[in-house]
């Protein structure tokens, strides 16, 4: 049978850029964005499961004008359609607030299944897929590494990978699930991908297309208030030990000892 997937993406700094913060923000000036790699696991598997079972996939992203660059990834690699939840005044919230605005998106579309990374990549939270199942009083299952659907389409079989262990869940339909490394092989998008996506639909939903009220999302409505925003400290630089094998590992043992107090 058919399915209608979304999947719900973010977009994050690269990982490889180099962050700056001034004024208790990060700046974002000159720094490159890209997907969530956690996202695109989900949306490798929601686009495999179409390749199955036949279906569509909706890929639905939060964020400013400028994010569009990022939804036409999706696109180029199989989404088939997008929507861009894009208004100044839904910015700036927290967890909450972003599972507020997302919860309200699925309410408007139709879906067998939603599919996120397990956590993005800038702030690591992991909550709000799982805030998102709660609001929409949905089943959720949460890093997945493997994913199957029943003979009768009615219930998926998740592995799971939590502290060097696997677990299996068993769920019905629809639910919410994130994925984690290793769920698949995530595909790279081919030229025609390339082409064909800047002819497929986006779809822009602000606050009064998602009966929000602006007073209770973004910051006016976060409950989680940022303090101060400031980079980790230097690193003490390396130190080289000299002399054989037998010499080294003594001196190592004695430094461990004495100066970084660890053994």
């Amino acid at each position: 049978m058919p399915y209608n997937i979304v999947v719900l993406l973010k977009r994050v700094p690269d990982t490889e850029s180099k962050i700056t913060i001034r004024d208790n923000a990060v700046v974002t000036e000159g720094l490159n964005f890209v997907l969530d790699p956690y996202a695109e696991y989900g949306l490798e598997k929601a686009l495999q499961l179409v390749e199955q079972h036949g279906g569509k996939v909706t890929a639905v992203l939060f964020g400013p004008e400028d994010a569009k660059e990022t939804i036409r990834k999706a696109l180029a690699v199989g989404a088939d359609e997008a929507v861009h939840i894009v208004d100044p005044a839904l910015e700036g919230g927290d967890a909450g607030t972003t599972a507020h605005v997302l919860a309200a998106a699925l309410k408007k579309i139709p879906f067998d299944m939603v599919w996120a990374g397990k956590q993005a990549v800038d702030e690591d939270n992991a909550q709000v897929p799982l805030r998102v199942a709660e609001l929409l009083d949905l089943p959720h299952v949460n890093s997945i590494i493997e994913f199957e659907i029943s003979a009768d389409g009615k219930s998926a079989r998740c592995v799971r990978e939590v502290d060097g262990e696997r677990d299996v869940m068993v769920t019905t339909l629809p639910a919410i699930f994130t994925a984690q490394q290793g769920l698949g092989e995530i595909r790279y998008p081919s030229l025609k991908g390339i082409m064909g996506a800047k002819k497929k639909p986006i779809t822009d939903w602000n606050a009064a297309a998602l009966g929000l009220d602006p007073a209770t999302v973004g910051k006016a409505g976060a409950q989680i208030e940022m303090v101060a925003l400031m980079p980790p400290p230097a690193r003490p630089p390396g130190k080289i030990i000299p002399g054989d094998a037998e010499t080294a590992a003594k001196e190592l043992a004695r430094l461990l000892r004495e100066e970084a107090k660890v053994i």
